[in-house]
This record gives C-alpha cells, structure tokens and sequence, in this order.
C-alpha cells in the first residue's frame, strides 16, 4: 500500500515537470512569435495554453486525492502541498507565456517591438526558459543548491527589466506612446515569469528541508 502510495507521489512530481516543459516551450515559442513576428508561432502558444490549464488541474486533483485518501504527514505532506501551490505557479508561467503571444497576435503583421529594444527581450526570453528548464530538473532531483541558483538567474531578468525603464524614459524614446506600453507591458511578463520560476523552486526547497525560504512579492499577474 504504501509502495504504490510514493509511485504516486512520484507520478505528481512527473506531471509538475511536465508542466514545467510545456511553459518553458510556450515561452520559447512566444518569444519568437514576438522577435520574428510570427503570427502561426503565436496562434501555436495561444492554442496549447488549454494543455497547461487542463495539466493544472490534474495535478491538483491528484494532490487532493492524496490529501483526502492517504492523510500524509512529515515530508509527504510537504510534498503534496508544494505541488498544489507550484501548479498555480507554473499555470500563471503559461498564462504569462500566452500575454506574450497575445501582444504579437495583437500588432500582427507589424512588429511588437522597436528594434532597439529587441536584444532585451532576446536576452530576457533566453533567460526565462532557462529558469523553466531548471525548474523541471530540481522537481526531479529536489537539489537545493539548484533550486537556490534559480533565484540567483532569475536576477538576470530583474536587471534587464529595470534597464528597460531606463531607456523608457529617455527623452529620446522616438516611438511613441503606444510602443512605450507595449515595452512595458511585455517586460513585466518576463519579470513575473521568472519570479513564478523562482516561487516553485522556493516550494521544493520546502519539499526538502521543511523551511520556506524568504519571499519578495509575489504578486498576482
């Protein structure tokens, strides 16, 4: 009984990585839609977001079931729970993704993004899938060091991010207004991906040493 009860606690550290895979390639493929003003990369990204959404809420059901039919304690119970509230990250993970494709979607066939500013979200973008792909390792391995080095990279992005703002506000921004947004917007999408990536790497450190390590904000989308 209790075999077949860890072969499940593993099956739901499966469908988390899994899920980890499908955000890390939704953002890569957003990205793209974004850079290369690929109209088809982006219906892909907007499309597959149902797959997080539905993935979500198997995790969830499963982690329920086991609360409700196993009553775990010690580190299972932190394992159950850790899931339930990466689910929710790794599901916000996707929705960011999809804002992204979105905004493409939205400017299509012109370009979201002036090309002085593109090298940022070229940058950005790399970054944030590495931390989506990062993410999926430490859900297998539960490697605290790992994890740890997730929300030292995600500070890549906090600095590109900061940097954007910057050239936002020179008064030689040539763009205009609605560029200005777009920028914005679409940097605070990459900013929140990456802490939603460093919020399920905090929960597994959870997972192994039953201490959460401190938080900024973790605001909603």
């Amino acid at each position: 009984m209790r075999e077949a009860y860890h072969v499940e606690l593993e099956q739901l550290a499966d469908h988390l990585a899994a899920m980890s895979v499908q955000v890390a390639d939704a953002m890569e493929r957003a990205t793209r839609a974004l850079l290369e003003v690929d109209l088809s990369l982006a219906e892909q990204v907007i499309s597959d977001d149902a797959k997080v959404d539905d993935a979500r809420a198997q995790c969830e059901e499963q982690a329920y079931a086991l609360l409700a039919l196993q009553a775990p304690v010690a580190t299972d119970l932190r394992t159950v729970l850790a899931a339930i509230h990466a689910a929710e990250s790794l599901e916000r993970m996707g929705d960011l993704a999809l804002h992204v494709a979105k905004a493409a979607r939205r400017r299509h066939p012109d370009p979201v993004l002036p090309e002085a500013v593109k090298p940022y979200f070229t940058e950005m973008g790399e970054v944030a899938v590495k931390l989506a792909r990062q993410v999926e390792a430490v859900i297998h391995s539960k490697d605290v060091e790992a994890a740890k080095t997730i929300e030292s990279d995600d500070d890549q992005v906090d600095d590109i991010h900061r940097h954007l703002f910057t050239v936002l506000m020179d008064r030689e921004w040539p763009h205009g207004v609605a560029a200005a947004v777009d920028v914005t917007l679409l940097g605070r999408f990459y900013e929140r991906y990456a802490d939603h990536a460093v919020s399920v790497a905090k929960r597994m450190i959870f997972v192994v040493t039953g201490k959460m390590p401190g938080y900024g904000s973790d605001d909603d989308i």
